[in-house]
C-alpha cells in the first residue's frame, strides 16, 4: 500500500507514519491480531516510515482507543524526527532484535533501549512466553538486565524461542525510558497450530 500510494501521488518516498493495531477482544482469534502487529512491525523496513504502538493505551472491549492525545503525541514524535530532523527524540518504544540462549533462559536485544528498559507499572514484566523445540508455549518469567531482558521458565530447560502479547487483547508492560511501549513480537517463524 506505502509503495502503491508512493507511486501514483508522485512525490517519492514521502514520510509514512501509522498506527499499530491496539489489543481487542477478537471472538475465537488464534494469533491474528499478533500476526498483523508483526507485519505492521515489519512495514517500518520500508523507508521513511513511523509506527506509534498502542499496546498499552487500548482498551479490550473498544476497538477505538479513547486516548487519541497519545496516540497522536506518538505520531508527532516520528514527525518531529524524520520529518522536521529534531535531533535528541526517541520514537519508538523497544523493538525487539535478537536472542541468545545463555544457561537455559532466553536473552532479548532491542533497539530503541540505548537508555534502558522499564515495565510500564514498575512492577514485573508481563505477557512473556517461553517454547523448546516441541512449540509449546508456558508463561516465563522476565526480567530486565540493563538493556536487554532475560526470559525463563522452569517448564522449558531447553528453551529455542519467546513470544511477547502475543494475544490479541494483551496489554503488557514493557517500554524504554521514554516511556514508550514495545510492539508484541516472536522469536520464531513457527506456523500457527
Amino acid at each position: 500500500m506505502i509503495a502503491d500510494w508512493r507511486e501514483r501521488w508522485g512525490q517519492g518516498d514521502f514520510p509514512f507514519y501509522y498506527v499499530q493495531i491496539a489489543p481487542f477482544l477478537y471472538g475465537g482469534d488464534t494469533g491474528q491480531a499478533a500476526e498483523l502487529r508483526e507485519a505492521q512491525t515489519m512495514a517500518l523496513a520500508v523507508p521513511n516510515t513511523g509506527m506509534a504502538v498502542t499496546m498499552d493505551i487500548g482498551d479490550p472491549t473498544n476497538i477505538h482507543p479513547k486516548n487519541k492525545q497519545e496516540v497522536g503525541r506518538r505520531l508527532a514524535l516520528w514527525a518531529l524526527s524524520g520529518t522536521y530532523g529534531r535531533d535528541g527524540i526517541e520514537v519508538s518504544g523497544p523493538l525487539y532484535k535478537s536472542m541468545k540462549v545463555e544457561h537455559g533462559a532466553i536473552r532479548l536485544s532491542f533497539d530503541h533501549a540505548e537508555l534502558g528498559l522499564v515495565a510500564r507499572d514498575s512492577g514485573p514484566l508481563t505477557h512473556f512466553t517461553i517454547a523448546g523445540a516441541d512449540h509449546k508455549f508456558y508463561d516465563a518469567t522476565a526480567r530486565i538486565d540493563g538493556k536487554t531482558v532475560i526470559v525463563s521458565s522452569a517448564h522449558v530447560p531447553e528453551p529455542v524461542a519467546v513470544r511477547y502479547a502475543w494475544g490479541a487483547a494483551d496489554q503488557p508492560n514493557l517500554s524504554n525510558r521514554a516511556g514508550l511501549p514495545a510492539p508484541s513480537f516472536r522469536t520464531d517463524d513457527w506456523r500457527r497450530e
